[in-house]
């Protein structure tokens, strides 16, 4: 691989990084807050790519030809591989087999029994971790008396009934774990894993175990639901 098409190489890999964090695609690998990142590197690759392939030409029609044909490593076409990835392979957001496999995150002791109220709303909008976390280690003191809109994917539970899951991030969806909500009272029932749903409850103090890792799995007291369209961020 000559200097002009290591040049190349990086300039694909950048376009492919800018393509991917200019739209949604980067949101299935990392969570939103690196988007910045991940534009300041994808065109830091452009740049760098483009100063590489001037300078190279300026220096053909300067230099002899001795100096024209020296050869880098072939392992350089490596970077062809996640150009590749990153521009025909467009993998879905985990989803109901990851939450199947590992345990839910609430394994962590979390001493804080202060949490700030609920926003306005009738039904409020709670993300599942916060919901989790308010029920299990604040035992429903913020969350009781309030109506509830808890918004994630329907997965099976250990004893066959539907859960609502949503896998969370501490930087991209390698290390991504999954947050689970058991569901009681008029639950969804008969509908696919990897459903979105919006279901509308109640704070209970029903908690059960993950199988997976025995954490505390809490509940919702269900009155409705409904199907909805996976939303553009499918992480938490």
């Amino acid at each position: 691989m000559n200097r002009q098409a290591q040049a190349v190489v990086m300039l694909l890999l950048g376009g492919a990084v800018l393509k991917a964090s200019l739209g949604d695609l980067y949101l299935r690998y990392v969570k939103a807050g690196l988007q910045p990142f991940l534009i300041g590197a994808g065109a830091l690759l452009v740049a760098a790519a483009v100063m590489t392939l001037w300078y190279e030409l300026r220096s053909r029609r300067t230099t002899s030809h001795a100096h024209e044909h020296h050869h880098e490593p072939r392992i350089g076409w490596l970077l062809i591989l996640p150009v590749l990835g990153l521009l025909l392979v467009a993998p879905p957001a985990l989803g109901s087999y990851a939450a199947g496999q590992a345990g839910s995150v609430l394994t962590a002791q979390n001493s804080a029994s202060d949490y700030p109220p609920l926003p306005a709303g009738d039904p409020v909008d709670v993300g599942l971790l916060d919901y989790a976390s308010r029920a299990v280690f604040d035992q429903g003191r913020s969350l009781t008396g309030r109506t509830l809109r808890l918004t994630g994917f329907v997965t099976p539970g250990p004893d066959g009934e539907p859960m609502l899951a949503r896998m969370v991030l501490s930087c991209c969806a390698a290390d991504g774990r999954p947050i689970k909500v058991g569901l009681t009272g008029a639950g969804p029932s008969a509908v696919a894993p990897d459903t979105w749903v919006q279901v509308v409850g109640a704070y209970t103090n029903r908690v059960g175990k993950d199988p997976v890792n025995d954490a505390d799995v809490p509940y919702l007291q269900v009155t409705g639901w409904q199907e909805v369209t996976p939303p553009k961020q499918q992480y938490e």
